[in-house]
């Protein structure tokens, strides 16, 4: 059956960008006659607020979606995620990385032309681990690439896919090859968090038997290492339909960052759920 999802993470209140992409989400399935699945990502505990999560569930409603109880928050099963972290440890494909968001944005100052730094294990490694473990430093785990693809084997690693049915930020669609080494070694888990982004959404989606993931745009790179932890984990791998991202009238896309006009502003002043729906070209019949 067809199963899709709306993740947000309760970091702040929604806009018009999440209405599009939850209402995409809800109408795709409403007419596949599948599953609409609500999951709370709030597995960042210094910027995550419940308020922020009462908010989503007034803006959804009042947009007129419905979805499935109860809804998965993911800071109540952080054991499932520490489950899975012992799994890859255990298989050898984790490591410590040392090095802080400082250290790696400073190595990014000091590459060529601003390239793109992938992070991986130095020539030193084992003896900087030992003298930091007695240091008793902080650290996170890294999904190693090169330990991952002597795990699955060659064939495996350059046969990797996924189905795209909707179109990457360039155009991507069908069947893509999985590049993971784009992005280096992945932080699968950090102190100040007991999961990272990366693997809480891969093990969710199997979870929750997640077969269509609906999102945006600005996710389609996390798709390369997501399969990969799908296929480490023997979890099936959904279809992809990126969209793409809504923007204001000033070519922006919508963000919480850039502080955008919330729905609960939207709706004080006055706009109507139906009006917005048809603004992001909904009618009322979906």
């Amino acid at each position: 059956m067809f199963a899709t999802r709306f993740a947000p993470s309760p970091t702040g209140r929604l806009h018009k960008g999440h209405a599009f992409s939850a209402l995409t989400a809800w109408t795709a399935a409403r007419r596949a006659g599948g599953r609409f699945v609500l999951r709370i990502e709030d597995i960042d505990p210094t910027r995550c607020r419940p308020e922020f999560e009462v908010g989503i569930l007034e803006d959804l409603a009042w947009l007129g979606l419905d979805w499935e109880t109860p809804v998965r928050r993911q800071s109540a099963h952080l054991d499932d995620y520490a489950a899975v972290l012992d799994h890859l440890r255990r298989q050898g494909l984790l490591y410590r990385c040392f090095r802080t968001r400082k250290d790696i944005l400073d190595g990014l100052g000091d590459a060529p032309h601003g390239a793109m730094e992938a992070v991986r294990p130095g020539p030193h490694a084992a003896e900087e681990e030992a003298r930091f473990m007695d240091e008793g430093r902080p650290f996170a785990w890294r999904l190693s690439l090169d330990r991952a693809r002597q795990a699955l084997g060659e064939a495996i690693w350059t046969s990797l896919t996924f189905v795209e049915e909707g179109t990457g930020p360039g155009g991507e669609t069908g069947v893509i090859p999985v590049r993971p080494e784009a992005g280096g070694d992945v932080v699968l888990a950090r102190k100040d968090a007991g999961v990272a982004y990366h693997l809480a959404v891969a093990h969710d989606d199997a979870l929750q038997g997640i077969d269509h993931v609906i999102r945006g745009q600005d996710l389609f790179e996390a798709t390369h290492v997501q399969r990969l932890i799908q296929t480490l984990m023997g979890w099936p791998a959904p279809v992809y339909r990126h969209h793409p991202l809504l923007t204001g009238p000033d070519g922006r896309r919508y963000a919480k960052r850039d502080r955008s006009v919330t729905l609960a502003e939207l709706r004080a002043g006055g706009l109507t759920a139906e009006t917005l729906r048809a603004e992001l070209g909904f009618s009322s019949g979906d």
